[in-house]
């Protein structure tokens, strides 16, 4: 197989911190991959800067303007980690054979890289960056988070366990996943959608190098739930067995009250009434919260508003210059 010209996508926010420290490892190893044979030596890696407000687009473009081989697209505001990654992986997936997706970091192993490459060599169109373990991660993180897998698995999604956004994909799954025009994006459950021969590779998680994660609990929490509505109806269909259940506990109970009313054994109370009205009122708000979900979403298709807007590209993008240091990219074009 012909040696594949790759593109490292990767979507920063607010990462000034630690991209001079993780942008030259990522060079590093694609200039170690290259070396092996694994990739073509005309391979990149793309910064997608998600509307920072510091100074990572700066940073980007000075990169750029240091070494050909360092991209970047800025979007015109901050969309969300899922669609800054959608960003790249569009903006490259016309231009390259594969593409490799990553946080930037450093929290990912980036050696495990060279492995998925030759997974791609083997055949497999989809290699999935897998944890092998979460001993870095709090109780509370590693709990939550394998219960998360569990319950999302559960609910119907088709998700790899242990696996976030570390993965590589080939150009033609790429393609076909362009087809997927939904709004409300949960990436790491649409790529198995996709098909194709997949494998995974499993690496060790290791510390962030340098700043604070811009991915708090309530984003963490948000983006979970958006997995499992976005992936599954089965939250609808709970409701719906649970009012088929209340609906015939409430026949039995008036049942009972008849014949109690009848028999003359009724003894007058507000407890029984009042825990009843409070837990199906309860079940009501929840079960309007679930469905107003839907909704919302549904809306949100409906108006079908774009995903992310690019507001700028590095020099070598610009004016019509697509790499002209590399025939390759010249014919794809």
């Amino acid at each position: 197989m012909e040696k594949p010209l790759l593109c490292i996508v990767i979507p920063c926010y607010n990462e000034q911190e630690v991209l001079p420290k993780t942008a030259p490892l990522f060079l590093g190893q694609l200039e170690s991959m290259a070396r092996e044979g694994l990739i073509d030596e005309a391979s990149r890696i793309m910064f997608v800067n998600d509307g920072s407000k510091d100074a990572t687009w700066e940073l980007i473009q000075g990169f750029s303007r240091q070494d050909p081989r360092f991209t970047g697209i800025c979007l015109s505001r901050n969309r969300g980690h899922q669609n800054a990654l959608l960003a790249g992986l569009m903006e490259a997936k016309d231009l390259y054979d594969v593409t490799i997706s990553i946080d930037c970091d450093g929290q990912d192993d980036i050696n495990a890289m060279s492995e998925m490459a030759r997974a791609y060599l083997d055949g497999c169109e989809i290699v999935y960056g897998v944890r092998s373990n979460r001993d870095s991660d709090t109780f509370f993180k590693r709990f939550t988070a394998q219960s998360y897998y569990r319950l999302l698995a559960h609910m119907g999604g088709e998700v790899v366990y242990n696996h976030a956004d570390y993965r590589l994909v080939s150009s033609r799954v790429l393609q076909e996943f362009s087809n997927f025009r939904e709004v409300n994006i949960f990436l790491r459950g649409m790529f198995p959608m996709v098909g194709f021969k997949s494998t995974c590779v499993y690496y060790e998680r290791h510390e962030r190098i340098a700043g604070e994660s811009h991915y708090p609990l309530a984003k963490m929490l948000g983006l979970a739930f958006d997995g499992i509505t976005s992936m599954s109806v089965k939250p609808i269909r709970i409701i719906s067995g649970m009012g088929i259940f209340f609906a015939m506990f409430a026949m039995v109970l008036i049942i009972y009250v008849l014949v109690s009313y009848f028999s003359g054994h009724v003894v007058p109370g507000w407890s029984s009434n009042v825990i009843a009205t409070c837990m199906i009122g309860g079940i009501q708000l929840i079960s309007l919260g679930v469905i107003g979900e839907y909704v919302g979403k549904i809306y949100m298709e409906t108006k079908a508003r774009p995903r992310y807007i690019i507001s700028e590209r590095t020099q070598d993008r610009q004016n019509g210059e697509k790499y002209d240091d590399c025939k390759r990219l010249q014919c794809k074009e």
